[in-house]
This record gives structure tokens, C-alpha cells and sequence, in this order.
């Protein structure tokens, strides 16, 4: 098995704590501990820092399931991060010559660990059209045919921050439906929109759906390394035994803490934060563009804190 090289990923961790300004934060800035505790909690002080259950202690994957209507614990499976929660769902179906449907631009991993399990990789793709990034259905459908396992999206996008609308959400399932395929929703900037109204999730609109969300993005709780899947009870306990060969389980602390975040009303004070970060910063990205204009130009995103430049210059991208 010839590794495929995640160079954006070692790029970034490479220098990302090196700079005295960093560009390429895909985050808002992160929460302290003492801000998400409120002060005192002797009840922290106190955790034993020992093994939690391997999946995620039932009391964070009930605050999980809160989320997805109709979602039980058994629906969830915690992770460290999110990009775990892709690699044992992409690992479990991924092998020699089967076929995956890759949303492009999008965070490479899944895109990567395909190409590292021999997969066949077909790419479809959101382009840019009237100033807004759209689903190019007819790529899609050329992507997906019946020995396609997997369709695999990221709403809101990574990196041009657009959001699917709910008529596409559907449309997407309806193709995967037709071929019996899954689907994997990459939700993770979900509750960071800029204008409030939450991104439609694919749960609950098809019988094969893997979401993976976590703490790292809309959350500003990266160092937490909280991810988790929902889906149905028996992939859900299916993919815990992969993630058994992976990192074991979640830490103590990430775990409780974790916990604290997702409360309702401790959730929505996050979110809300969040949403009031973007909507201070995105104006000063705009002004930037508008001055530069004759080399850059985007669409603003809707959602998430990252934009999507393209430029005109004479040079190659990673050059650059």
C-alpha cells in the first residue's frame, strides 16, 4: 500500500505555530477551558484520567444524539476529531478498485486515504457560477453508477464555505438511492453560518447516511480532538470496531469537557459566538479583495471561517 501524501496537512502543521499571522486557520479563534467552564468546577479537578468507553461515554453521545432528530446513543459514535471519524468510515468501505464520489474543492483526506486503499476515485464537483459556488449535478451523476459505494460531501463547504440548499440536499440522496450507495455528509462547519439559519443535514433523509461533525471548527474546541458519526445502529457498531484499531477511545477530559460544550444553552452560546466572529472578520476580508481587486477576487462564503481566493497572477498555486 503505496501512502498518498496529505502535503496540505503537513504544510500547515509545519508552519502554522511558527507565524506571527496565519492565513490558512480553517477555525474561529479557540475557546480557553475557562471560558466553557465559567470559572471554578471542582467536578474537572476531580476527573479520573483513566480509559472512558471506547465509543464515547453515554452521557456525550446522548448530547449527540440531541442533535439529530430521532438520533439514540446507539446511532453515535465518538472520535478524535473529525478527520477520525472520516478515516474509520472511509477505511470500512474502501478496498482495490471499489468506487468512491468525491465532492471537489473539498478537504483532501477522504480524497487521499481512497487513493491509499487503491480505490477508484471519480471527482464531481461544485462550481462557481453568478457569484455563488453550485452543485454541478450533471457531474455528479456522471461520478456515481451502480458499483459506486460511497458519495462523499462536505455542506457547508470546505474551502469556498457554500451551502448546499435543501432541494439539493434531497436530490443527492435521491441519486445514491438509485444505486444503493452511501452517502458521507462532512457537516463540521455546521452552526457557523453566517446569517444564523443552520445548514440542512442529510440525516434523516436517506436510510445510508454517515455524518461526521465535531468540535474543532464551528466550535472554536480543536484541542478538545472531539469528533463523532451518526448514523444507523448497526454502522455505528460496526465502525467502532475499526475505530478499536485505531485510537481506542476518546480522552477523559475531552470527553467531559466535550460534554459542557454541547449542553443547549452552552451549545448556543458557542454557535453564537462563532457566528459573531465571522460577521466582524468577513468585512475586513471583503475590503482587502475590493482594494486588490485587479489580482483577487471570491465569493464570500456563507458559512465557516475560511474563504475560497482565486487570483490572477502568473505563477503556480503552491509556488505562491
Amino acid at each position: 500500500m503505496k501512502l498518498q501524501v496529505f502535503e496540505m496537512e503537513r504544510w500547515q502543521s509545519t508552519w502554522e505555530n511558527r507565524v506571527e499571522y496565519n492565513l490558512s486557520e480553517s477555525g474561529v479563534h479557540p475557546i480557553t477551558v475557562g471560558e466553557l467552564l465559567g470559572g471554578g468546577d471542582v467536578e474537572f479537578l476531580g476527573r479520573s484520567l483513566g480509559y472512558v468507553q471506547t465509543n464515547g461515554s453515554e452521557e456525550l453521545r446522548r448530547e449527540i444524539a440531541a442533535i439529530y432528530p430521532k438520533a439514540t446513543v446507539g446511532n453515535v459514535l465518538v472520535t478524535n476529531g473529525s478527520s477520525e471519524a472520516n478515516f474509520v468510515a472511509v477505511w470500512s468501505f474502501l478496498e482495490r478498485d471499489a468506487e468512491i464520489a468525491v465532492m471537489l474543492p473539498n478537504y483532501m483526506q477522504i480524497w487521499g486515504l481512497a487513493k491509499t486503499f487503491q480505490a477508484r476515485v471519480k471527482p464531481f464537483r461544485l462550481n462557481e457560477t453568478h457569484g455563488e459556488w453550485k452543485l454541478d449535478i450533471p457531474s455528479l451523476k456522471r461520478a456515481v453508477g451502480r458499483r459506486t459505494r460511497l458519495i462523499a460531501v462536505c455542506n457547508p463547504n470546505n474551502p469556498t464555505g457554500a451551502v448546499m440548499r435543501e432541494e439539493t440536499v434531497d436530490e443527492i440522496c435521491e441519486i445514491a438511492r438509485k444505486v444503493d450507495a452511501w452517502i458521507i455528509s462532512d457537516e463540521v462547519y455546521q452552526g457557523a453560518e453566517l446569517d444564523g439559519v443552520t445548514t440542512p443535514t442529510f440525516w434523516g433523509r436517506y436510510k445510508k447516511v454517515i455524518v461526521v461533525n465535531g468540535l474543532s471548527k464551528a466550535y472554536g474546541l480543536p484541542g478538545l480532538r472531539i469528533g463523532w458519526i451518526a448514523t444507523t445502529r448497526d454502522l455505528a457498531q460496526k465502525l467502532w470496531s475499526y475505530h478499536d484499531y485505531t485510537t481506542i477511545c476518546p480522552t477523559a477530559l475531552s470527553d467531559y469537557l466535550a460534554r459542557k460544550a454541547l449542553k443547549p444553552e452552552m451549545r448556543a452560546k458557542i454557535l453564537a459566538r462563532t457566528r459573531k466572529i465571522l460577521q466582524a472578520n468577513l468585512p475586513i476580508v471583503k475590503d482587502w479583495v475590493e482594494q486588490h481587486r485587479d489580482n483577487f477576487s471570491f465569493v464570500p462564503p456563507k458559512a465557516g471561517a475560511i474563504a475560497y481566493l482565486k487570483y490572477k497572477l502568473k505563477i503556480n498555486s503552491s509556488r505562491f
